[in-house]
């Protein structure tokens, strides 16, 4: 948001809007994700400011704010939830042009565009004006601001005759004797209202007041919407304020309540006020930290100050809640769906929600978590359907359905976490259905036991393979969705999947269609049903992360933590204070996720160093060393003597690191040795990762403990010596096959650890340090 230029604009009364998915400010580190600090860095620029709590409501004030803008004159930020909000799929009213028509006066339009700048009617507008007349100026628009919220309510209004959906600036919900409220604005609303409604069957006495119009505030509206019964206000904010009083939103409460109060409910004692944080960067909120910021404001002593959905031991402000805390009906299908960035997971989630939303009368909501890489980490999908609109604005706890695209997943990551007894678990994996089970993890079998899931696997990448799809198996593991979760009947639903691929990929052409069909109609042929023995069958252990035995404290305690997904259960005690973190890590992460790696032919090989130079992850290396170097070396180990002359004697390998390539293939498309007896062999060639993956893992680790040569003793003047320096930047959360990183990965090996680099936003600040 450019402030200087919203200063100019509200000030010279300039009908404008802004639709604003709020997002992080960078403070001791950039985050890409939710929360309000944006949208509320610009709360004192004139701007009205609307907030949508839903993906209906920021349907319908759009339309909304862009009427009022020409009624008031009053440009306006219309804001919602970055991610939460903006990226969620769910089933709405569409308006209709007709409405939309109604909603806009064309002669307040044709007002608008006469006070444009124009030479015909030449006018002298952002002037220089000295202290003799600036603050009269300045206070001359108070009329505006002041019947602003008027206006507003009125086009609200209007938008309820058009459409049958009312809104207001500040709307309550719960208790009509309500003593507890609390207030929130965005996508936080939902959780809330769940909570609200849960605990007042319950016989509590509790409230929700949802803001809509922030700007201009209209204290005296939302004092009249409180019941009179109201002892006590919780305001959660979604941002941080440092160093001032209380977080915006909860400053605007105090401050209505101390002036309005007494005028419209005198006689009842005003509510004390409680300020509560929560949701910065998209952090979870669910209606059970609702309920505990209930029991919070319900305590003898509550905080003045207080922050939900994580655990403060440094300040003491966090809110414990209780994880089984649920409001979720019985009858709605909650499915998880895990699965790799790029893979198609996510893109099939969201076809499915189109599919039941589109055609059936159920209501549909998806939303998908992933990190700030673009391609490459997991991706996890919570898909929901219910016969009620869907206002749950968090992720499922309790899944009904849990697939996992990617096997690898299996040793990192819990993916039946959220998995309820009883629910059926999808399997993408390339062993067979009588190996399958013995091929768990032992804590997979343990979990699939004690809550007796339905186990089925589906070998998808031979399925999309044999159709000609390549590796993406989206369209494979989305059939065998529908047929097991019931939503549709498998026919109806096979034909709704052709519908979808028909309109996605109908532009491409028939033959990328006919495949997309072959997929689905191969993918019910290859999907099993696995028999789960009694008990526990495997002693395999999930892989323990490589951070887990650092020497370092710090890696030891957050950093493994994060890689393991248990990021969130850190507490403020593990943070840096000013956002500072060691470097070097990414060598730990080791995310095996290639499905093909590239492996050296060392007979055909020219030693030219391309393959090196251009690998975007630096996971395929080249080294030269004395021999003696391979005294310990495993049996598969390989090496040739080193052409050139400059280090005769010497043993070269190219090997590469298994776990930390991409599998994008540029090392093989560069290399141009070719061997003369085979056609289309080359010097390197992709190979799938799981035939080769325990020997590369032993050779791998092996190859990192030959010393590296002294930089000093090397002429690194051509391409093939450069490739025999230590690269200082390695194993980057870059995507596959990326044109950026093979530049830097050059630079840290020509100038060492003397390069000094000032980074600004964009790919390089997510591969380089998230």
């Amino acid at each position: 948001l450019m402030i200087p230029n919203m200063y100019k604009i509200a000030g010279e009364l300039t009908p404008a809007v802004f639709h604003v998915a709020a997002r992080t400010l960078a403070t001791h580190a950039l985050s890409i994700f939710g929360d309000h600090s944006d949208v509320m860095s610009v709360r004192g620029a004139g701007w009205a400011m609307l907030a949508a709590n839903s993906v209906q409501e920021a349907h319908d004030f759009a339309l909304i704010a862009q009427s009022a803008t020409f009624k008031s004159r009053i440009p306006f930020i219309h804001f919602f939830d970055g991610f939460r909000t903006s990226h969620e799929v769910n089933k709405i009213a569409q308006l209709g042009d007709d409405q939309i028509r109604a909603m806009i006066d064309v002669e307040l339009v044709e007002q608008c565009r006469q006070r444009c700048m124009d030479p015909d009617r030449p006018v002298l507008r952002g002037s220089a004006q000295n202290p003799d007349v600036f603050f009269q100026a300045r206070e001359a628009a108070n009329p505006f601001y002041l019947a602003a919220p008027a206006i507003v309510q009125e086009t609200m209004d209007r938008f309820a005759e058009l459409t049958g959906r009312a809104y207001k600036l500040f709307e309550y919900v719960g208790a009509d004797d309500a003593e507890s409220v609390m207030v929130v604005m965005g996508s936080g609303a939902g959780a809330v209202e769940e909570a609200v409604l849960a605990l007042v069957q319950q016989g509590r006495k509790v409230g929700l007041l949802k803001v809509r119009l922030y700007r201009p505030w209209d204290g005296a509206a939302l004092v009249k919407e409180l019941p009179p019964t109201v002892r006590r206000l919780g305001v959660l904010d979604r941002c941080k304020e440092p160093g001032a009083p209380g977080d915006p939103l909860y400053l605007d409460v105090l401050a209505a309540v101390s002036e309005a109060w007494r005028e419209i409910h005198a006689g009842d004692a005003s509510p004390q006020t409680y300020g509560g944080r929560y949701g910065l960067s998209s952090k979870e909120f669910t209606s059970a930290m609702a309920a505990a910021a209930f029991d919070e404001l319900d305590a003898d002593a509550p905080r003045r100050h207080f922050t939900l959905g994580i655990r403060d031991d440094v300040t003491h402000l966090s809110v414990p809640w209780d994880a089984d805390f649920s409001t979720e009906p019985d009858d709605v299908t909650r499915a998880v769906f895990y699965g790799l960035g790029s893979d198609g997971t996510v893109g099939a989630s969201k076809n499915s929600v189109k599919i039941i939303g589109e055609n059936t009368p159920l209501y549909a909501q998806g939303y998908f978590v992933y990190d700030s890489k673009k391609a490459g980490s997991v991706t996890v999908s919570h898909v929901r359907f219910s016969p009620r609109p869907i206002n749950s604005s968090y992720l499922i706890s309790k899944a009904n359905f849990v697939a996992c695209h990617q096997p690898q997943f299996l040793d990192k990551i819990d993916v039946l976490e959220t998995a309820q007894p009883g629910a059926t678990f999808l399997l993408n994996t390339p062993h067979a259905p009588e190996q399958a089970w013995d091929e768990l993890p032992r804590e997979i079998q343990q979990t699939i036991l004690d809550r007796k899931l339905k186990f089925y696997v589906i070998d998808a990448y031979r399925v999309a393979n044999d159709a000609g799809m390549g590796g993406r198996i989206n369209t494979v593991m989305q059939t065998c969705f529908f047929a097991l979760c019931g939503v549709l009947p498998r026919e109806q639903a096979i034909e709704k999947i052709k519908e979808s691929i028909k309109k996605t990929y109908g532009k491409r052409g028939d033959a990328v269609l006919q495949r997309n069909y072959a997929a689905v109609d191969k993918s019910l042929a290859a999907l099993h049903e696995v028999a789960t023995p009694d008990h526990v069958t495997t002693d395999r252990v999930r892989c323990a992360q490589l951070a887990a035995s650092s020497d370092n404290d710090f890696i030891r305690r957050v950093t493994a933590a994060i890689l393991e997904g248990r990021g969130d259960l850190l507490p403020v005690s593990a943070m840096p204070v000013d956002g500072t973190f060691p470097t070097g890590t990414a060598c730990l992460e080791r995310r095996s996720i290639a499905q093909e790696i590239p492996i050296w032919e060392a007979d055909i090989c020219i030693q030219c160093g391309l393959c090196s130079l251009v690998c975007p992850h630096a996971a395929i290396r080249m080294k030269a060393y004395d021999e003696s170097a391979l005294s310990e070396a495993p049996d598969s180990f390989e090496s040739r003597p080193w052409k050139a002359k400059d280090l005769a004697g010497c043993q070269m390998t190219i090997q590469v690191a298994p776990d930390d390539c991409t599998g994008c293939g540029v090392c093989v498309d560069v290399c141009p040795a070719r061997s003369k007896e085979v056609v289309k062999q080359k010097a390197i060639n992709m190979e799938p990762q799981r035939d080769h993956l325990d020997r590369e893992r032993a050779n791998w680790d092996f190859f990192r403990q030959i010393p590296e040569l002294d930089r000093r003793q090397l002429e690194a003047d051509t391409v093939k010596t450069t490739q025999l320096l230590l690269p200082l930047m390695e194993f980057s959360g870059a995507c596959a096959g990326c044109g950026e990183t093979p530049y830097l990965k050059l630079m840290s090996q020509l100038f060492g650890d003397r390069t000094l680099i000032a980074n600004a936003t964009g790919c390089s600040s997510i591969y380089g340090g998230n």
